[in-house]
């Protein structure tokens, strides 16, 4: 078929595979975000022929950098955590010269925060002590590493909230009243925030077997996608191209996008998001083993939202966190105060779980409202905002979820499972992270990974595989140090 032909429906960007093998060995790369084009550098640079094909009409995936304030907001991911040399995207970092707010040291119970930066309210408006704050912090920690013990003595799994009540049936000290059970509550609301996901779905033998680098977590004061931006430099990216089935044959792969247009290429990178995964859309041909779609369909995704409130100007307490405090979880609030990291009048209202589903259920003006009234509970005379900014990574068909998490009676090592390529078939991607999961730099390290693989088996099918070359990534420029602040 004659590629220039308008009725060609083959687009020809690589070798065909009933050609000869005398062209560079070619890869397609399925998704976006970081993990994908994270792969798609590492095997441009390793001078591999190279197409990455994205279904939005922009990069980034779940990193979505927004500058219509005139500033810009993350309305996805948006911090490093492990704010440390060891961590793979810190050298990328420091070399862009971004700057790091640090909102948290190695210990805080609630991961990204320290106890001393929340401003917590009831939902009269009367502010928690802090001393009330500190010690149901503390209480939390204990509740936690009882239900280690819980662990230990089932051989059955069940979930966070079922192992926090047989606690507090073993040890009724332990159980709070009053304006303290709220403020546990509120805890526990934070809790699931960092899974994106209720504490009765998640699992207890497995919640804690993520990988926390040192060095705290820090806020990405000017957002990610100068991140995105730099490793996408130079790269064949087709925006608006969503893939819909994927053949996998013995000397390449064919993948058939939307409008019918097909790519060829010897092996194929899959990086989107879990949620997509799971919602089918992507047809395999011959279909996947029965253990990798076992893997997709057990691993629990979650989704936690952003409202961003832009105001005139500051009216609130100047602590990182704004919380309120209520008698579950569910009816709890947290506000991400950005003017402390970046100088400009904004708050993040953060919900997650069955409360990002149901404000999800609403118009973008509807939630907006929602947040507000939610921080005129605890400050009556905040005023109205004068822009806002919704995400919806949970009806949003590109993502389908914000990020993968553990549930109850399903084995950990189902991010490795997800993770093992399948014939000429590399997988990427936060939920292929069994050390990182959920994280951008975890995102960043499963796209390198694929791309070695693919890098490696490629190669050895050509015949050029030279077991003396260094691993990509080996020579990569020393790293900047981290620039970081705690106003």
């Amino acid at each position: 078929m004659d590629p220039s032909s308008d009725n060609s429906k083959q687009v020809l960007s690589y070798s065909n595979m009933k050609t000869t093998r005398t062209a560079s060995p070619s890869v397609i790369v399925i998704g976006g975000g970081v993990a994908g084009i994270a792969a798609a550098r590492a095997l441009y640079d390793a001078s591999f022929r190279v197409i990455l094909l994205e279904s939005r009409e922009r990069i980034g995936g779940r990193v979505c950098t927004d500058y219509s304030f005139g500033f810009p907001v993350d309305l996805g991911a948006s911090w490093l955590h492990g704010v440390c040399k060891e961590n793979p995207l810190a050298p990328l970092i420091g070399r862009l010269g971004l700057p790091l707010y640090r909102t948290s040291g190695d210990n805080s119970v609630l991961y990204d925060h320290d106890l001393e930066s929340y401003a917590l309210y009831d939902k009269d408006g009367k502010k928690v002590p802090q001393a009330l704050v500190s010690q149901v912090g503390e209480t939390f920690e204990r509740i936690l590493e009882e239900t280690n013990k819980v662990r230990e003595e089932f051989s059955e799994d069940t979930s966070i909230r079922h192992a926090i009540s047989i606690v507090f049936k073993r040890n009724p000290k332990l159980r709070l009243e009053g304006l303290a059970h709220k403020v546990l509550q509120w805890y526990l609301c934070r809790m699931e925030g960092w899974f994106a996901a209720d504490s009765d779905t998640i699992s207890l033998k497995c919640w804690d077997k993520e990988e926390l680098l040192p060095g705290g977590h820090g806020l990405m004061v000017r957002g990610y996608q100068p991140v995105i931006n730099t490793l996408a430099k130079g790269l064949d990216i087709r925006v608006n191209h969503r893939v819909k089935k994927i053949n996998r044959r013995t000397n390449g792969v064919k993948v058939t996008v939307e409008n019918g247009d097909t790519f060829f290429a010897d092996a194929a990178i899959v990086a989107v998001p879990l949620g997509v995964l799971k919602s089918k859309t992507i047809s395999f041909e011959p279909r996947l083993p029965q253990w990798k779609e076992e893997a997709i369909a057990d691993l629990g995704i979650g989704i936690e939202n952003k409202i961003v409130l832009h105001f005139e100007k500051v009216f609130w307490p100047n602590v990182e966190f704004l919380g309120v405090v209520a008698e579950t979880s569910y009816g709890c609030s947290y506000f991400l105060n950005l003017h402390k990291a970046t100088g400009h009048a904004v708050l993040v209202y953060m919900p997650a779980g069955q409360l990002a589903k149901d404000i999800e259920k609403m118009s973008d003006e509807a939630a907006a409202t929602f947040a507000f009234a939610q921080l005129k509970k605890i400050l009556p005379d905040a005023s109205s905002p004068i822009q806002y900014l919704v995400s919806r990574w949970g009806s949003d068909v590109n993502s389908l979820g914000s990020y993968s998490y553990d549930t109850v009676g399903k084995p950990h090592d189902l991010y490795d499972k997800l993770r093992i390529p399948v014939d000429n078939l590399f997988f990427a991607g936060e939920a292929t992270s069994s050390d990182y999961p959920g994280s951008v730099h975890g995102a960043y390290s499963t796209g390198l990974m694929a791309a070695e693989e693919c890098r490696m088996r490629v190669l050895e099918r050509y015949g050029g595989l030279d077991l003396f070359e260094p691993v990509m990534g080996e020579d990569t420029i020393a790293s900047v140090p981290l620039l970081i602040s705690r106003m």
